[in-house]
């Protein structure tokens, strides 16, 4: 199917590994030209090269990041069509889970809003004209399925990700009339560094089973969060997603929540 995205332009944060690595990838794939942003470039990045990619490297806890990013698509290709908000999670130098509301001190909630709310906020705010001078655009954030599954674990980023669906939903209401659709992601537990790398959650998780981290990421992980599927969410599984919200093909789709998640939210 073509996505009809040949030529437009996007904005992808986080975009060095997992979730934005595969995004990236799919929209280039695309025929669209992406400025990828991250504190740094990876070999995954490196390796999608072209005329078409421009990595800008920075850190998203800064203020004026976000607007740099933006600036720098407007710059380098004219414009801007495509804003994919996917940088979140643990913000710089943060290892998750936290196992407890007590846990998290108000700096930490405070970096975790950064990183998780407040940095969407500002790429939004960047974008958004940028966007009505190409008469519109599709917006989406990267959120996740605990958003709407409280539980005594992560609450600090549980929370801004629960803001990040208001925020959604109210964007895609003001600027829908005027050609800009919002639409949120929010993938379940993905295979990704989060999970993978040394001292990530399935390092932690397994310290606390007594046991290892392929064992945590293959059986533990999936059992204690009821995942349906039996596994972890591939990346690509939700990079194809956000390639078809950020389409035209979509066209009638905007202030959605779609889970890709592995069935872990239950309710109806």
């Amino acid at each position: 199917m073509d996505l009809q995205l040949s030529g437009k332009v996007a904005v992808v944060t986080g975009a060095s590994k997992g979730i934005g690595l595969a995004v990236t990838r799919t929209l280039l794939a695309e025929g669209a030209r992406v400025v990828a942003a991250s504190r740094k470039s990876g070999a995954g990045l490196d390796e999608l090269a072209g005329d078409g990619l421009v990595h800008v490297p920075v850190d998203l806890m800064d203020p004026e990041a976000p607007g740099r990013v933006v600036a720098r698509a407007v710059e380098e290709f004219g414009g801007l069509d495509i804003l994919v908000n996917n940088a979140g999670g643990p913000p710089p130098g943060v290892r998750l889970p936290r196992f407890s509301f007590l846990a998290p001190t108000d700096e930490d909630w405070r970096e975790m809003f950064e990183f998780n709310l407040f940095s969407v906020v500002r790429a939004v705010r960047a974008a958004i004209p940028a966007m009505l001078r190409r008469g519109g655009g599709a917006i989406v954030n990267v959120s996740s399925g605990s958003a709407r599954q409280p539980a005594p674990m992560n609450v600090d980023y549980n929370a801004a990700k629960a803001g990040l669906h208001n925020l959604g939903k109210a964007l895609s209401e003001e600027f829908g009339p005027q050609g800009i659709r919002v639409n949120t992601v929010s993938p379940g537990p993905v295979r990704t560094a989060w999970w993978t790398e040394e001292g990530g959650a399935a390092d932690i998780i397994a310290a606390q089973a007594g046991t290892d981290r392929d064992t945590v990421m293959d059986s533990v992980a999936p059992e204690m969060m009821k995942l349906t599927t039996g596994r972890l969410v591939d990346p690509q599984e939700v990079a194809d997603v956000i390639a078809l919200l950020v389409s035209p093909r979509s066209g009638s789709t905007t202030g959605a929540d779609v889970a890709v998640d592995a069935g872990f939210f239950k309710a109806v």
